[in-house]
Protein backbone atom coordinates (compact mmCIF):
# COMPACT_ATOMS: atom_id res chain seq x y z
CA UNK A 1 0.00 0.00 0.00
CA UNK A 2 1.67 3.54 -1.33
CA UNK A 3 1.31 6.39 1.69
CA UNK A 4 2.05 10.26 1.24
CA UNK A 5 1.87 12.99 3.40
CA UNK A 6 -0.72 15.60 2.14
CA UNK A 7 -1.79 19.09 4.10
CA UNK A 8 -4.82 18.76 2.29
CA UNK A 9 -6.97 18.86 5.65
CA UNK A 10 -6.26 21.87 6.90
CA UNK A 11 -10.21 22.72 7.69
CA UNK A 12 -10.20 22.96 11.88
CA UNK A 13 -12.87 19.62 11.73
CA UNK A 14 -10.46 17.22 10.37
CA UNK A 15 -8.52 18.36 13.55
CA UNK A 16 -11.35 17.72 15.68
CA UNK A 17 -13.11 14.95 14.16
CA UNK A 18 -8.75 13.79 14.65
CA UNK A 19 -9.45 14.51 18.45
CA UNK A 20 -12.61 12.76 18.69
CA UNK A 21 -11.76 9.20 17.38
CA UNK A 22 -7.94 9.73 19.38
CA UNK A 23 -10.46 9.77 22.75
CA UNK A 24 -12.38 6.75 21.96
CA UNK A 25 -9.41 4.71 20.62
CA UNK A 26 -10.30 4.45 16.48
CA UNK A 27 -8.55 5.36 13.37
CA UNK A 28 -10.77 7.21 11.05
CA UNK A 29 -10.02 8.42 8.03
CA UNK A 30 -11.79 11.28 5.03
CA UNK A 31 -12.36 8.71 2.16
CA UNK A 32 -14.20 9.09 -1.26
CA UNK A 33 -15.13 12.65 -3.30
CA UNK A 34 -13.13 14.55 -0.83
CA UNK A 35 -9.90 13.44 -0.87
CA UNK A 36 -10.60 12.90 -4.95
CA UNK A 37 -11.69 16.38 -5.86
CA UNK A 38 -8.96 17.90 -3.32
CA UNK A 39 -5.78 16.82 -5.54
CA UNK A 40 -8.15 17.46 -8.46
CA UNK A 41 -8.07 21.16 -7.18
CA UNK A 42 -11.92 21.21 -7.65
CA UNK A 43 -14.01 23.37 -5.96
CA UNK A 44 -13.94 20.97 -2.72
CA UNK A 45 -17.48 19.22 -1.89
CA UNK A 46 -19.21 20.02 1.34
CA UNK A 47 -20.45 16.75 1.53
CA UNK A 48 -17.46 14.81 3.52
CA UNK A 49 -17.54 11.17 4.28
CA UNK A 50 -15.67 10.08 6.92
CA UNK A 51 -15.11 6.39 7.71
CA UNK A 52 -14.44 4.76 11.24
CA UNK A 53 -12.64 1.91 11.97
CA UNK A 54 -15.50 0.84 14.46
CA UNK A 55 -18.61 2.60 15.24
CA UNK A 56 -19.28 5.36 13.46
CA UNK A 57 -22.30 6.57 14.74
CA UNK A 58 -20.49 6.76 18.01
CA UNK A 59 -17.56 8.68 16.58
CA UNK A 60 -20.29 11.18 14.92
CA UNK A 61 -22.11 11.67 18.58
CA UNK A 62 -18.33 12.45 20.20
CA UNK A 63 -17.92 15.25 17.62
CA UNK A 64 -21.22 16.62 17.86
CA UNK A 65 -20.60 16.58 21.54
CA UNK A 66 -17.11 18.76 20.87
CA UNK A 67 -18.70 21.00 17.95
CA UNK A 68 -20.22 24.71 19.22
CA UNK A 69 -23.76 24.88 19.29
CA UNK A 70 -24.42 21.18 19.84
CA UNK A 71 -25.94 20.65 15.89
CA UNK A 72 -27.99 18.35 15.28
CA UNK A 73 -26.94 14.66 14.69
CA UNK A 74 -29.36 12.40 12.44
CA UNK A 75 -28.56 8.70 13.17
CA UNK A 76 -29.69 5.55 10.65
CA UNK A 77 -28.83 2.71 12.71
CA UNK A 78 -29.95 0.27 9.96
CA UNK A 79 -27.20 1.27 8.00
CA UNK A 80 -24.61 2.09 10.81
CA UNK A 81 -24.05 5.58 9.59
CA UNK A 82 -24.57 9.07 11.10
CA UNK A 83 -24.53 12.66 10.16
CA UNK A 84 -23.78 16.09 11.20
CA UNK A 85 -24.86 19.18 9.35
CA UNK A 86 -22.01 21.88 10.65
CA UNK A 87 -22.24 24.98 8.96
CA UNK A 88 -22.16 24.84 5.14
CA UNK A 89 -20.36 20.84 5.94
CA UNK A 90 -22.23 17.62 5.76
CA UNK A 91 -20.61 15.18 7.51
CA UNK A 92 -21.54 11.28 7.50
CA UNK A 93 -20.01 9.30 9.49
CA UNK A 94 -19.78 4.92 8.45
CA UNK A 95 -17.60 1.91 10.08
CA UNK A 96 -15.59 0.71 8.10
CA UNK A 97 -17.37 -2.77 6.65
CA UNK A 98 -16.99 -5.52 3.86
CA UNK A 99 -19.54 -5.82 1.46
CA UNK A 100 -21.17 -9.28 -0.56
CA UNK A 101 -23.89 -9.16 -2.88
CA UNK A 102 -27.10 -11.35 -3.91
CA UNK A 103 -27.41 -11.42 -7.75
CA UNK A 104 -30.77 -10.37 -7.45
CA UNK A 105 -29.74 -7.11 -5.52
CA UNK A 106 -27.67 -4.25 -5.65
CA UNK A 107 -27.93 -3.63 -2.02
CA UNK A 108 -25.16 -5.09 0.24
CA UNK A 109 -24.94 -7.76 2.46
CA UNK A 110 -22.52 -5.97 5.59
CA UNK A 111 -20.60 -6.62 8.38
CA UNK A 112 -17.64 -5.00 10.05
CA UNK A 113 -14.28 -4.74 8.53
CA UNK A 114 -11.58 -3.31 7.84
CA UNK A 115 -9.80 0.28 6.55
CA UNK A 116 -8.59 -2.06 3.50
CA UNK A 117 -12.34 -3.71 3.63
CA UNK A 118 -14.04 -0.52 2.83
CA UNK A 119 -11.37 0.53 0.33
CA UNK A 120 -12.38 -2.45 -1.93
CA UNK A 121 -16.04 -1.83 -1.64
CA UNK A 122 -15.59 1.19 -3.30
CA UNK A 123 -16.39 1.96 -6.88
CA UNK A 124 -13.55 3.65 -8.59
CA UNK A 125 -9.61 3.76 -7.22
CA UNK A 126 -10.25 8.10 -7.64
CA UNK A 127 -13.05 7.45 -4.60
CA UNK A 128 -11.09 4.78 -2.73
CA UNK A 129 -8.02 6.81 -1.49
CA UNK A 130 -8.14 8.05 2.07
CA UNK A 131 -6.67 10.62 4.10
CA UNK A 132 -5.49 9.35 8.35
CA UNK A 133 -7.19 11.74 11.12
CA UNK A 134 -5.47 10.69 13.60
CA UNK A 135 -2.90 12.71 16.07
CA UNK A 136 0.05 10.08 15.44
CA UNK A 137 -0.35 10.14 11.44
CA UNK A 138 -2.49 13.17 10.38
CA UNK A 139 -2.66 13.60 7.05
CA UNK A 140 -1.19 10.34 5.73
CA UNK A 141 -2.48 9.15 2.63
CA UNK A 142 -3.32 5.62 2.01
CA UNK A 143 -4.12 4.94 -1.70
CA UNK A 144 -4.14 0.81 -2.28
CA UNK A 145 -5.20 1.17 -5.81
CA UNK A 146 -2.81 3.79 -7.20
CA UNK A 147 -5.52 6.05 -7.36
CA UNK A 148 -3.28 9.41 -7.52
CA UNK A 149 -1.97 8.23 -10.81
CA UNK A 150 -5.84 7.31 -12.16
CA UNK A 151 -6.14 10.82 -11.44
CA UNK A 152 -2.80 11.81 -13.57
CA UNK A 153 -3.66 10.24 -16.28
CA UNK A 154 -7.23 11.14 -16.37
CA UNK A 155 -8.59 7.78 -16.22
CA UNK A 156 -11.75 6.04 -14.56
CA UNK A 157 -11.22 2.18 -13.20
CA UNK A 158 -12.36 -0.14 -10.82
CA UNK A 159 -10.45 -1.07 -7.60
CA UNK A 160 -11.15 -4.56 -8.21
CA UNK A 161 -12.22 -6.93 -11.19
CA UNK A 162 -14.66 -4.43 -13.15
CA UNK A 163 -16.92 -7.69 -13.89
CA UNK A 164 -17.30 -7.86 -10.46
CA UNK A 165 -17.42 -4.59 -9.39
CA UNK A 166 -20.32 -3.75 -11.97
CA UNK A 167 -22.57 -6.68 -11.65
CA UNK A 168 -22.19 -6.55 -8.08
CA UNK A 169 -23.29 -3.07 -7.97
CA UNK A 170 -24.92 -2.07 -11.59
CA UNK A 171 -25.58 1.88 -10.96
CA UNK A 172 -22.11 1.87 -11.13
CA UNK A 173 -21.73 1.69 -14.50
CA UNK A 174 -23.63 4.91 -14.50
CA UNK A 175 -21.75 6.02 -12.24
CA UNK A 176 -18.38 5.60 -14.29
CA UNK A 177 -20.03 7.48 -16.91
CA UNK A 178 -20.97 10.27 -14.83
CA UNK A 179 -17.49 10.92 -13.81
CA UNK A 180 -15.88 10.41 -17.30
CA UNK A 181 -18.48 12.80 -18.61
CA UNK A 182 -17.81 15.37 -15.62
CA UNK A 183 -14.23 14.97 -14.60
CA UNK A 184 -13.58 15.02 -18.92
CA UNK A 185 -11.79 11.70 -18.16
CA UNK A 186 -11.63 8.10 -19.70
CA UNK A 187 -12.98 4.93 -18.69
CA UNK A 188 -10.23 2.63 -19.04
CA UNK A 189 -10.90 -0.39 -21.75
CA UNK A 190 -11.19 -3.15 -19.32
CA UNK A 191 -14.20 -1.45 -17.32
CA UNK A 192 -15.71 -0.35 -20.43
CA UNK A 193 -16.19 -3.83 -21.89
CA UNK A 194 -17.30 -4.89 -18.39
CA UNK A 195 -20.11 -2.19 -18.28
CA UNK A 196 -21.18 -3.03 -22.01
CA UNK A 197 -21.08 -7.16 -20.52
CA UNK A 198 -23.16 -6.36 -17.58
CA UNK A 199 -25.17 -3.25 -19.08
CA UNK A 200 -28.32 -5.56 -18.61
CA UNK A 201 -27.90 -5.94 -15.11
CA UNK A 202 -29.06 -1.85 -14.92
CA UNK A 203 -32.40 -3.50 -15.28
CA UNK A 204 -32.33 -3.80 -10.92
CA UNK A 205 -31.11 -0.59 -10.07
CA UNK A 206 -34.20 1.50 -9.40
CA UNK A 207 -35.36 4.27 -12.13
CA UNK A 208 -35.00 7.36 -8.86
CA UNK A 209 -31.20 5.92 -8.95
CA UNK A 210 -30.15 5.86 -12.77
CA UNK A 211 -32.45 9.51 -13.25
CA UNK A 212 -30.22 10.81 -10.29
CA UNK A 213 -26.69 9.54 -12.19
CA UNK A 214 -28.81 11.09 -15.58
CA UNK A 215 -29.40 14.63 -14.52
CA UNK A 216 -25.45 14.75 -13.03
CA UNK A 217 -24.52 13.97 -17.07
CA UNK A 218 -27.34 16.97 -18.02
CA UNK A 219 -25.75 19.17 -16.10
CA UNK A 220 -22.55 18.58 -16.84
CA UNK A 221 -20.32 20.80 -19.59
CA UNK A 222 -20.95 18.24 -22.16
CA UNK A 223 -23.62 15.85 -21.80
CA UNK A 224 -22.75 14.38 -24.97
CA UNK A 225 -19.66 12.27 -23.16
CA UNK A 226 -21.40 10.75 -21.43
CA UNK A 227 -24.58 10.51 -23.69
CA UNK A 228 -22.17 8.85 -25.85
CA UNK A 229 -20.40 6.30 -24.13
CA UNK A 230 -23.99 5.56 -22.68
CA UNK A 231 -24.93 4.43 -26.67
CA UNK A 232 -21.55 2.79 -26.76
CA UNK A 233 -21.64 0.44 -23.98
CA UNK A 234 -25.37 -0.43 -24.66
CA UNK A 235 -27.30 1.18 -21.39
CA UNK A 236 -28.83 3.83 -23.77
CA UNK A 237 -31.35 2.03 -25.13
CA UNK A 238 -32.37 0.72 -22.26
CA UNK A 239 -33.15 3.39 -20.64
CA UNK A 240 -33.74 6.26 -23.32
CA UNK A 241 -35.08 3.93 -26.18
CA UNK A 242 -36.70 7.00 -27.22
CA UNK A 243 -33.11 8.70 -28.10
CA UNK A 244 -32.01 5.48 -29.76
CA UNK A 245 -34.85 5.22 -32.43
CA UNK A 246 -34.19 7.98 -33.82
CA UNK A 247 -30.05 7.18 -34.99
CA UNK A 248 -29.87 6.20 -39.01
CA UNK A 249 -29.93 7.80 -42.12
CA UNK A 250 -32.69 6.36 -44.75
CA UNK A 251 -32.30 6.92 -48.51
CA UNK A 252 -35.12 6.35 -50.96
CA UNK A 253 -35.01 7.90 -54.34
CA UNK A 254 -31.72 9.83 -53.62
CA UNK A 255 -33.40 11.60 -50.99
CA UNK A 256 -31.86 11.41 -47.12
CA UNK A 257 -32.55 12.96 -43.72
CA UNK A 258 -30.69 13.78 -41.19
CA UNK A 259 -29.36 11.51 -38.24
CA UNK A 260 -31.98 13.24 -35.50
CA UNK A 261 -29.61 10.87 -32.90
CA UNK A 262 -26.25 12.72 -33.62
CA UNK A 263 -27.99 15.82 -34.36
CA UNK A 264 -30.24 15.86 -30.74
CA UNK A 265 -26.44 15.22 -29.08
CA UNK A 266 -24.53 18.46 -30.63
CA UNK A 267 -28.37 20.41 -29.46
CA UNK A 268 -27.75 19.00 -26.14
CA UNK A 269 -24.64 20.42 -25.62
CA UNK A 270 -25.29 23.80 -27.50
CA UNK A 271 -27.65 24.48 -25.00
CA UNK A 272 -24.90 23.25 -22.36
CA UNK A 273 -23.08 26.53 -23.47
CA UNK A 274 -26.38 28.47 -22.81
CA UNK A 275 -27.97 27.68 -19.82
CA UNK A 276 -27.53 25.65 -16.49
CA UNK A 277 -31.70 24.95 -16.32
CA UNK A 278 -32.07 20.74 -16.36
CA UNK A 279 -35.02 20.93 -17.37
CA UNK A 280 -34.63 22.70 -20.44
CA UNK A 281 -31.44 20.35 -21.15
CA UNK A 282 -34.01 17.75 -20.61
CA UNK A 283 -36.03 19.66 -23.39
CA UNK A 284 -32.88 19.24 -25.61
CA UNK A 285 -32.46 15.92 -25.53
CA UNK A 286 -36.33 15.03 -26.29
CA UNK A 287 -37.56 17.45 -28.63
CA UNK A 288 -37.58 15.40 -31.57
CA UNK A 289 -38.36 12.27 -29.96
CA UNK A 290 -41.06 12.18 -31.81
CA UNK A 291 -39.77 12.18 -35.51
CA UNK A 292 -38.64 8.42 -34.93
CA UNK A 293 -42.24 7.45 -34.82
CA UNK A 294 -43.72 9.94 -37.56
CA UNK A 295 -41.02 9.53 -40.04
CA UNK A 296 -42.68 9.21 -43.57
CA UNK A 297 -41.89 9.25 -47.57
CA UNK A 298 -43.25 10.93 -49.64
CA UNK A 299 -42.48 10.97 -53.82
CA UNK A 300 -43.04 14.92 -53.91
CA UNK A 301 -42.53 15.74 -50.81
CA UNK A 302 -39.23 13.46 -49.83
CA UNK A 303 -39.00 12.77 -45.89
CA UNK A 304 -41.38 13.99 -43.54
CA UNK A 305 -41.75 14.43 -39.86
CA UNK A 306 -45.11 15.89 -39.88
CA UNK A 307 -46.95 16.68 -35.93
CA UNK A 308 -43.96 15.49 -34.57
CA UNK A 309 -43.87 18.05 -31.64
CA UNK A 310 -47.60 16.70 -31.06
CA UNK A 311 -46.66 13.52 -30.70
CA UNK A 312 -43.12 14.01 -28.94
CA UNK A 313 -44.73 16.07 -26.11
CA UNK A 314 -47.09 12.85 -25.40
CA UNK A 315 -44.26 10.93 -25.60
CA UNK A 316 -42.44 13.47 -23.16
CA UNK A 317 -44.94 12.23 -20.21
CA UNK A 318 -44.75 8.53 -21.04
CA UNK A 319 -41.25 8.82 -21.00
CA UNK A 320 -41.32 10.83 -17.38
CA UNK A 321 -43.76 8.18 -16.12
CA UNK A 322 -41.88 5.01 -17.15
CA UNK A 323 -38.85 6.39 -15.58
CA UNK A 324 -40.63 7.89 -12.78
CA UNK A 325 -39.70 11.20 -13.20
CA UNK A 326 -42.24 14.00 -11.58
CA UNK A 327 -45.27 14.34 -13.42
CA UNK A 328 -45.45 17.90 -12.24
CA UNK A 329 -44.87 21.92 -13.60
CA UNK A 330 -41.39 20.33 -14.48
CA UNK A 331 -42.49 17.70 -16.85
CA UNK A 332 -45.38 20.33 -18.27
CA UNK A 333 -42.87 22.65 -18.69
CA UNK A 334 -40.53 19.88 -21.10
CA UNK A 335 -43.71 18.83 -22.91
CA UNK A 336 -44.52 22.61 -23.57
CA UNK A 337 -40.70 23.16 -25.02
CA UNK A 338 -41.05 20.13 -27.32
CA UNK A 339 -44.08 20.89 -28.81
CA UNK A 340 -43.35 24.60 -29.68
CA UNK A 341 -39.77 23.80 -30.89
CA UNK A 342 -40.50 24.32 -34.13
CA UNK A 343 -42.61 27.47 -33.94
CA UNK A 344 -39.37 30.30 -33.61
CA UNK A 345 -37.96 28.42 -36.70
CA UNK A 346 -41.03 28.83 -38.78
CA UNK A 347 -40.96 32.32 -38.01
CA UNK A 348 -37.23 33.07 -38.73
CA UNK A 349 -38.16 31.33 -42.04
CA UNK A 350 -40.96 33.97 -43.13
CA UNK A 351 -41.77 37.06 -42.83
CA UNK A 352 -42.21 37.89 -39.25
CA UNK A 353 -45.99 39.14 -38.94
CA UNK A 354 -46.90 41.10 -35.84
CA UNK A 355 -49.69 38.54 -35.50
CA UNK A 356 -47.44 35.26 -35.36
CA UNK A 357 -44.87 36.78 -32.65
CA UNK A 358 -47.92 37.72 -30.28
CA UNK A 359 -48.79 34.04 -31.05
CA UNK A 360 -46.06 32.87 -30.09
CA UNK A 361 -45.22 35.14 -27.00
CA UNK A 362 -49.14 34.08 -25.59
CA UNK A 363 -48.29 30.72 -25.92
CA UNK A 364 -45.67 30.16 -24.46
CA UNK A 365 -45.95 32.88 -21.64
CA UNK A 366 -43.21 33.30 -19.72
CA UNK A 367 -41.03 30.71 -21.61
CA UNK A 368 -40.66 32.24 -24.13
CA UNK A 369 -37.03 33.39 -23.34
CA UNK A 370 -36.29 29.48 -22.83
CA UNK A 371 -38.11 28.40 -26.31
CA UNK A 372 -36.13 30.94 -28.24
CA UNK A 373 -32.25 29.09 -26.05
CA UNK A 374 -33.78 25.92 -27.47
CA UNK A 375 -34.22 27.10 -30.46
CA UNK A 376 -30.96 28.83 -31.24
CA UNK A 377 -29.46 25.75 -29.54
CA UNK A 378 -31.06 23.51 -32.57
CA UNK A 379 -28.96 25.49 -35.00
CA UNK A 380 -26.19 22.43 -35.91
CA UNK A 381 -25.72 23.47 -39.19
CA UNK A 382 -21.40 23.36 -40.48
CA UNK A 383 -22.61 25.40 -43.18
CA UNK A 384 -21.08 29.06 -42.20
CA UNK A 385 -23.30 31.02 -44.71
CA UNK A 386 -26.55 29.25 -43.10
CA UNK A 387 -25.62 29.39 -39.76
CA UNK A 388 -25.03 33.33 -39.71
CA UNK A 389 -28.55 33.61 -41.93
CA UNK A 390 -30.45 31.44 -39.09
CA UNK A 391 -28.56 33.34 -36.35
CA UNK A 392 -29.45 36.68 -37.58
CA UNK A 393 -33.13 35.68 -38.38
CA UNK A 394 -33.24 34.48 -34.89
CA UNK A 395 -32.11 38.13 -33.71
CA UNK A 396 -35.35 39.89 -35.66
CA UNK A 397 -37.65 37.00 -33.92
CA UNK A 398 -36.22 37.95 -30.38
CA UNK A 399 -36.10 41.94 -31.38
CA UNK A 400 -39.97 41.39 -32.47
CA UNK A 401 -40.89 39.97 -29.24
CA UNK A 402 -39.44 42.93 -27.44
CA UNK A 403 -40.78 45.21 -29.43
CA UNK A 404 -44.47 43.42 -29.40
CA UNK A 405 -44.16 42.71 -25.73
CA UNK A 406 -43.70 46.38 -24.83
CA UNK A 407 -46.78 47.79 -27.22
CA UNK A 408 -49.57 44.61 -26.43
CA UNK A 409 -48.35 43.12 -23.60
CA UNK A 410 -49.76 39.99 -24.96
CA UNK A 411 -47.42 37.55 -22.22
CA UNK A 412 -49.62 35.58 -19.47
CA UNK A 413 -52.13 37.38 -21.40
CA UNK A 414 -55.61 38.26 -19.11
CA UNK A 415 -58.59 39.82 -21.55
CA UNK A 416 -59.02 42.83 -20.72
CA UNK A 417 -63.48 42.02 -20.25
CA UNK A 418 -64.38 39.47 -18.36
CA UNK A 419 -66.44 36.55 -18.26
CA UNK A 420 -68.75 38.38 -15.10
CA UNK A 421 -69.27 41.69 -17.43
CA UNK A 422 -69.94 39.50 -20.46
CA UNK A 423 -72.38 37.91 -18.79
CA UNK A 424 -74.06 41.46 -16.71
CA UNK A 425 -74.04 43.62 -19.94
CA UNK A 426 -75.98 41.03 -22.15
CA UNK A 427 -77.95 39.07 -19.00
CA UNK A 428 -76.65 36.06 -19.42
CA UNK A 429 -76.34 32.76 -17.59
CA UNK A 430 -73.22 30.72 -18.16
CA UNK A 431 -74.01 29.64 -21.74
CA UNK A 432 -70.89 29.16 -25.05
CA UNK A 433 -72.55 32.87 -26.17
CA UNK A 434 -69.64 33.52 -23.29
CA UNK A 435 -66.53 31.68 -24.24
CA UNK A 436 -67.46 32.95 -28.09
CA UNK A 437 -67.09 36.59 -27.31
CA UNK A 438 -64.03 35.91 -24.90
CA UNK A 439 -62.22 33.82 -28.00
CA UNK A 440 -63.51 36.65 -30.19
CA UNK A 441 -61.59 39.06 -28.04
CA UNK A 442 -58.60 37.58 -27.66
CA UNK A 443 -58.17 36.89 -31.48
CA UNK A 444 -58.91 40.22 -32.05
CA UNK A 445 -55.62 41.48 -30.08
CA UNK A 446 -53.45 38.62 -30.89
CA UNK A 447 -54.01 39.79 -34.73
CA UNK A 448 -54.13 43.32 -34.11
CA UNK A 449 -57.46 44.50 -34.66
CA UNK A 450 -57.61 46.12 -31.67
CA UNK A 451 -55.05 47.02 -28.58
CA UNK A 452 -54.96 44.81 -25.77
CA UNK A 453 -56.87 47.91 -23.88
CA UNK A 454 -60.10 47.70 -21.66
CA UNK A 455 -61.99 50.45 -24.09
CA UNK A 456 -61.25 48.50 -27.36
CA UNK A 457 -61.62 45.31 -25.85
CA UNK A 458 -65.60 46.77 -24.76
CA UNK A 459 -66.61 48.41 -27.51
CA UNK A 460 -65.98 45.37 -29.46
CA UNK A 461 -67.46 43.14 -27.07
CA UNK A 462 -70.61 45.18 -27.73
CA UNK A 463 -70.51 44.65 -31.57
CA UNK A 464 -69.73 41.36 -31.42
CA UNK A 465 -73.01 40.97 -29.54
CA UNK A 466 -74.75 42.70 -31.69
CA UNK A 467 -73.78 40.83 -34.47
CA UNK A 468 -74.85 37.69 -32.47
CA UNK A 469 -78.25 39.10 -31.92
CA UNK A 470 -77.56 39.62 -28.19
CA UNK A 471 -79.16 42.82 -26.36
CA UNK A 472 -77.49 44.66 -23.54
CA UNK A 473 -78.96 44.52 -20.59
CA UNK A 474 -80.42 48.02 -19.51
CA UNK A 475 -80.25 48.15 -15.26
Amino acid sequence: MKEFHTEAINHPIFKLIGEASDELGVDAYVIGGFVRDYFLKRNIPKDIDVVAIGSGIELAKKVASKLKGKPEISVFKNFGTAMIKHKELELEFVGARKESYNRDSRKPIVEDGTLEDDQNRRDFTINAMALSLNSGDFGKLLDPFDGLTDLDKQIIRTPLEPGITYSDDPLRMMRAIRFATQLNFTIELKSLQAITENKDRIKIVSKERIVDELHKILLSSKPSVGLKLMHQTGLLPLILPELTALQGIEEKEGQRHKDNFWHTLEVVDNIAENTDNLWLRWAALLHDIGKAPTKKFHKKNGWTFHAHEFVGAKMVYRLFKRLRMPLNEKMKFVQKMVLMSSRPIILSEDHVTDSAVRRLVFDAGDFVEDLMTLCEADITTKNPRKQRKYKNNFKIVRQKIVEVEERDHVRNFQPPVSGEQIMTTFNLKPSKEIGIIKDAIKEAILEGEIPNEYEAAYNFMLEKGRKMNLKVHSE
